[in-house]
């Protein structure tokens, strides 16, 4: 697959007034589109600014984590302002961007489903094909910079798994009909788009903006017996249900419940077994 995604051809249909974007730059290869927009956001960059790359050196996960961007996917970034969602409300915004990358795996015939809060899998769970990262950015208004990394073709054999031990899949392996990453680039930022602006619309609550019951059936996490890491320590329970903030809850043995708004997810086995 060639290296070269059309940087004309995605601003030509993409960018005002044609589309919904105000800038769309693409790179053959950049340390972390994500830090090069939380650099834009300093620099003034407008709402809805994009910066597409062929591959990252430095990409980075959740928690600091290094995510393998080897050339053979789509690295995207979008630098948001919306002034409309309160700062509870953004937390949201990385479960309406899965939604987005499921809309791409769907339209191309791929087989994936969603992993809270953040990871899209294949729809048997056994890889991860996509990463979101959604990262507030130092700004005087509301500032908010979405990174979503896409496998489109076959990973190279000496990317190792991720964090969970979930290794890397891509589209193509998944049945999808095409692998042509300015068509997968142009359909994603199109789908992040609808899901954004309804997002946005609803303030970053999810029930109103009419994702939460969609995320809740194509959520592999719900109904398993999950083990949650997070900073404060790790919790183990069964994961029930995810709220209209995102937040994910957790019936513990103990018959209680807990809303987690952040942390990383291990799926120990399904409710029941």
């Amino acid at each position: 697959m060639p290296n070269r995604i059309d940087g004309s051809r995605l601003r030509a249909e993409l960018v005002a007034p044609a589309g919904p974007y105000t800038q769309v730059d693409v790179v053959a290869s950049t340390g972390s589109t994500n830090a090069d927009l939380r650099q834009a956001v300093v620099d003034g960059a407008p709402d809805r600014t994009a910066l597409v790359a062929a591959e990252q050196t430095a990409g980075v996960g959740r928690r600091g984590r290094t995510w393998a961007s080897p050339g053979s996917g789509v690295y995207v970034s979008v630098l948001l302002r919306p002034s409309e969602v309160p700062v509870a409300g953004v937390g949201s915004l990385a479960i309406a961007a899965g939604l987005a990358v499921l809309d791409v795996g769907d339209a191309l015939g791929a087989s994936v489903a969603l992993k809270w809060p953040n990871d899209v899998l294949a729809a048997d769970g056994s890889g991860k094909c996509a990463g979101i990262l959604s990262e507030a950015a130092s700004s005087d208004d509301l500032a908010v910079v979405l990174g979503i990394g896409l496998n489109v073709a076959r990973v190279r054999a000496d990317v190792t798994a991720g964090p969970g031990g979930l290794p890397p899949v891509s589209l193509a392996e998944l049945g999808a009909s095409i692998s042509d990453r300015t068509d997968v680039a142009m359909m994603l930022l199109a789908a992040l788009h609808e899901r954004e602006a309804a997002w946005r619309e609803a303030r970053g609550d999810l029930a109103d903006a009419g994702m939460l019951d969609e995320y809740s059936r194509r959520c592999l996490t719900l109904g398993q017996q999950v083990k949650v890491v997070t900073g404060r320590g790790n919790l183990v329970g069964d994961a029930v249900e995810v709220e209209p903030t995102g937040a994910l809850v957790i019936a513990q043995p103990s018959g209680a419940r807990q809303s987690v708004f952040a942390g990383d997810v291990v799926h120990l086995r399904p409710t029941g077994e």
